[in-house]
């Protein structure tokens, strides 16, 4: 593979990540406020264990990072371009729903 081809590669596992609704949930979830397993497994109301292993997913994407705190570890997203990417594609899955709407 080529360099354009190693970046094409490494920009569809990127999105792959996004392909999964458990983590899209998270993410969307960690827009505003780190928060730890715990509320988020709350939040979506799933078992720990669940969200723990799909944070590690959206971990080794560089999705989102970790905080330590004690024992206690809060889960933010990595930067804005995370939140950039997830605002804009709502903002256009939105747009196609207004076209259908017509």
């Amino acid at each position: 593979m080529n360099e354009n081809s190693d970046s094409l590669y490494l920009l569809s596992e990127f999105f792959k990540v996004f392909g999964d609704l458990t983590r899209i949930k998270i993410i969307k979830i960690l827009l505003n406020k780190e928060m730890c397993v715990c509320d988020i497994a709350k939040s979506l109301n799933m078992g720990q264990s669940a969200i723990s292993h799909q944070l590690r997913i959206l971990r080794a994407s560089s999705l989102v990072r970790v905080r330590k705190n004690g024992k206690e570890s809060f889960y933010s997203l990595d930067d804005d371009h995370i939140k950039t990417i997830f605002n804009l594609g709502l903002e256009h899955i939105m747009e196609g729903r207004a076209n259908f709407d017509c």
